[in-house]
């Protein structure tokens, strides 16, 4: 998974990680504690209440709020959109620190005095969010237990909530209830969306420091399992023996005399044959009988455009000439899309 669609997301991630890191690193720590008595009741410390967002108080819940983040916040950004999602990390840290407020004040008597360090309202809120709109993709079981490829996000959301009682659990049940009023639009909070002005500076000024959010570059060559055992066993001539497979989609008609001609210009040099080569691969040319290749069936020709109907057919007949059977074919493609 990457962060492509996901620069909020990757922007709260890093945020998190780089203040609960400098504050470990400069002891300022106490800061960001947040306790009813005597922060608020007696010094009157109310900027605690937004302060204690910024930072987790461990390491432990700094690992757990981010791999939440990662597997359910980019997710839901790319449900939402990032200009939503922002909207409503922000509507949700104002809604949670409300009822935070409010639940020191209603509950400090019966032990509620401290509240959890760090985003996890809005971690929960996320969850929430994932549990209701991310479907699951597989079930298994563990002891007869049924699990889905989602039990393993809310089992590091258990964890955060029995950290730190009773003020871990009160911020759980404040960021499913804030995710819950969202959702159910009582209050209008998803019509909210940040000013443009906002985005616009965030987007110009803020995105540049956290990178780019582009996707991993993909190749469109893979090596065929012959040449990829022969290239272990002597790495020296594995460039002599390579069968190149690529899955590139066929350039325009228009640029195939360009490039046969390009190949013919450069007679004689090893980069030359390889672009002849390829050309001749791509429009089916290529003189296969007498290299010794396979000549794959129409039934087969079919099944495999069928199956992978994003790829040309030409690649996919090179699939076949290149493997003993089309099983091999098959993987050979679902490697080359890796």
């Amino acid at each position: 998974m990457s962060f492509e669609h996901a620069s909020v997301s990757k922007g709260l991630m890093v945020s998190c990680a780089v203040t609960s890191i400098l504050a470990g690193i400069f002891d300022i720590k106490h800061y960001f504690h947040l306790q009813f008595v005597p922060h608020i009741s007696r010094h009157h410390q109310y900027w605690r209440l937004l302060i204690h967002h910024l930072a987790f108080s461990n390491s432990s819940d700094l690992l757990l709020g981010e791999l939440i983040l990662f597997n359910a916040g980019i997710q839901i950004e790319r449900q939402f959109g990032s200009i939503k999602f922002a909207s409503f990390a922000f509507v949700i840290t104002l809604v949670a620190t409300l009822f935070e407020f409010m639940a020191v004040i209603l509950f400090h008597r019966v032990g509620l005095n401290h509240i959890a360090v760090g985003p996890s309202a809005l971690v929960f809120s996320i969850l929430y969010q994932y549990s209701r709109i991310v479907p699951s993709t597989y079930n298994y079981r563990i002891f007869g237990v049924p699990l889905t490829n989602k039990s393993i996000n809310y089992l590091l959301g258990f964890q955060i909530a029995i950290s730190r009682l009773p003020g871990s659990a009160a911020v759980v049940v404040i960021g499913i209830l804030t995710g819950q009023l969202y959702r159910s639009d009582l209050a209008s909070l998803k019509t909210y969306r940040l000013p443009p002005s906002v985005v616009r500076f965030i987007v110009r000024f803020v995105g540049p420091l956290f990178g780019s959010s582009r996707p991993p570059r993909r190749s469109n060559r893979a090596l065929s399992d012959d040449s990829r055992e022969s290239s272990v066993r002597n790495t020296e001539n594995s460039s002599h023996n390579d069968e190149v497979i690529t899955t590139a989609r066929t350039p325009p008609t228009g640029a195939m005399p360009r490039a046969r001609g390009a190949a013919n210009d450069g007679a004689g040099g090893g980069s030359s044959s390889v672009v002849r080569e390829w050309v001749d691969e791509l429009t089916g040319r290529t003189e296969r009988a007498n290299a010794g290749i396979r000549v794959p069936s129409e039934a087969e020709i079919v099944q495999l455009t069928t199956m992978f109907p994003s790829l040309d057919r030409e690649v996919v007949i090179g699939a076949l000439q290149r493997s003993p059977n089309i099983e091999g074919a098959v993987e050979t493609l679902l490697v080359s899309q890796r």
